[in-house]
């Protein structure tokens, strides 16, 4: 299974920068940039947060793929 998320596509709707973002959900901006680039799996807690502060659900933020 891979993840992808929407996380950049949503910061730009909210004019956000990942800085930004990241201070919102109190954790570093590297950790957002692993997040958006999906080469970090959140906890449930942290998928919740993000999706809360973007004004959408877990599942509109955070994609999961099936492998083939």
């Amino acid at each position: 299974m891979k993840m992808k998320t929407r996380i950049k596509e949503l910061r730009a709707r909210y004019d956000l920068t990942q800085d930004e973002l990241a201070e919102i959900v109190d954790v570093s901006r590297r950790t957002m940039l692993y997040l958006e680039k999906g080469k970090y799996n959140p906890s449930l807690f942290l998928a919740y947060k993000v999706a809360k502060a973007l004004n959408s659900t877990v599942e509109e933020v955070f994609i999961i793929e099936e492998d083939e």
